[in-house]
């Protein structure tokens, strides 16, 4: 298996089938950054098209200083980040302030334990996407994407002490919103938000 030095130069020398393993490589993290960002659908696929468009063009400039995940990353943020304020200026984003409540399938053919724990996680992602972009973008990198400081510093171009900052403050968000549905459930008056 190539390196990402040897995958960057069989791209730039013209091989096809080495751009298109590096766009299978890390088309997962590109759809993770920008859905984080955008959450119209017909969108993200368009974006994440265009962020492999703009990697492609830009790769000759690819000096190695940072992962080329973390390069990749940055770009997919500065993509999405525009399409973001173009949407916002468009008045085309819709605000959820509360995400649906997911309830298990009954015959899904999987044990109890194992669909509690998939709807728990899906319930997550929901309330991770209904947070302000800032806080989304630094969680999803932190947590789900699993980069340091210093690489989400490189990809957002926000300083160190603000990321861990958002960080916080997602944190108290997610915990505040988890505890409110808890508290909900407890005195059985748990509503299904639609």
């Amino acid at each position: 298996m190539m390196n990402d030095a040897q995958l960057v130069q069989q791209v730039l020398n013209g091989n096809n089938h080495a751009f298109r393993f590096l766009v299978s490589k890390y088309q997962r993290l590109v759809a993770h950054v920008v859905g984080r960002i955008i959450q119209q659908e017909d969108e993200l696929e368009d974006i994440c098209q265009e962020v492999f468009i703009k990697v492609f063009k830009k790769l000759k400039r690819f000096r190695g200083d940072s992962k080329l995940s973390t390069w990749i990353a940055t770009i997919a943020y500065n993509t999405a980040i525009t399409h973001y304020r173009k949407l916002k200026r468009r008045g085309e984003l819709s605000y959820n302030e509360e995400p649906n409540l997911l309830i298990a399938e009954k015959d899904t053919g999987l044990n109890q334990k194992s669909i509690e724990k998939e709807e728990a996680k899906k319930y997550l992602l929901q309330l991770i996407e209904s947070l302000p972009v800032n806080y989304r973008t630094v969680i999803t990198l932190f947590h789900l994407e699993e980069f340091s400081y210093k690489e989400i510093e490189e990809i957002t171009g926000m300083p160190e002490g603000t990321i861990k900052s958002y960080l916080s403050r997602a944190r108290k968000l997610l915990k505040g919103k988890i505890e409110k549905v808890a508290r909900l459930e407890q005195t059985n008056i748990f509503v299904d938000y639609v």
